[in-house]
């Protein structure tokens, strides 16, 4: 169990999402990746939120305290978001998504321009073969012989066309460790399509290791937020 309950829920997109909120001051959306929950983000939770932020961290459908589905598709997820923020009445909030939450980041404000007004993603990959090959193909074995929606998810899907970033014309932070599941190329091609996006490396890293119970994530995105 994490520091911050998923206490609230709201009803979007023909689904109930169970969420956390915290701090107060300009909103800021945390969305986690697959098979994980808003849990998380306690650390990046306690660091926004004492800087002056109301935090937002939904479970995404499916997972933590919301019931688990049979079928899962990143548009739907996306929009899943899109109608939280309205629903809260969320004016351009900051986005922060982690893996699968960086998929759905982009989805959205491909999807609906202008929703956010900055956006970081870490670990996040247009389609599957942006992944290493090792870990897709470890995966598909073991999904061969215990299918699991979440993992015919990743296997499945996303399916970005690049060109489609070039509308994203607010600031964009991604972020990557250094032996990431990301292939370098793929990390590479989503910040040369994305108009405004900087690219920051972490040394010694892997995919969640400076997310997870970790505060340099956390650092990077107060100085992200506060920059002009």
């Amino acid at each position: 169990m994490g520091r911050y309950a998923a206490d609230q829920q709201i009803s979007v997109n023909g689904v109930s999402l169970h969420y956390a909120v915290e701090g107060s001051g300009h909103p800021v959306v945390l969305i986690h990746g697959n098979g994980e929950s808003h849990d998380i983000f306690d650390v990046e939770i306690a660091q926004l939120a004492e800087a002056g932020y109301s935090v937002y961290a939904p479970d995404s459908r499916g997972h933590g305290a919301n019931p688990p589905m049979n079928e899962y598709h990143y548009m739907d997820m996306a929009e899943d978001v899109f109608q939280f923020i309205r629903a809260l009445g969320l004016d351009r909030p900051y986005f922060y998504g982690h893996s699968d939450g960086g998929i759905i980041g982009l989805l959205l404000e491909i999807n609906h321009p202008g929703t956010l007004s900055k956006m970081a993603i870490s670990g996040t990959n247009l389609r599957p073969e942006g992944l290493r090959e090792d870990f897709l193909r470890e995966w598909a074995d073991s999904n061969r012989n215990s299918p699991n929606p979440l993992v015919t998810l990743m296997l499945t899907e996303p399916d970005i066309d690049p060109e489609s970033l070039r509308s994203i014309t607010i600031p964009v932070l991604v972020t990557v460790g250094s032996d990431d599941l990301v292939l370098p190329e793929e990390t590479r091609r989503i910040v040369s399509h994305l108009p405004h996006a900087r690219l920051e490396i972490v040394e010694g890293a892997d995919h969640g290791s400076y997310i997870v119970d970790s505060d340099i994530m956390g650092g990077m995105l107060l100085r992200f937020f506060e920059e002009a």
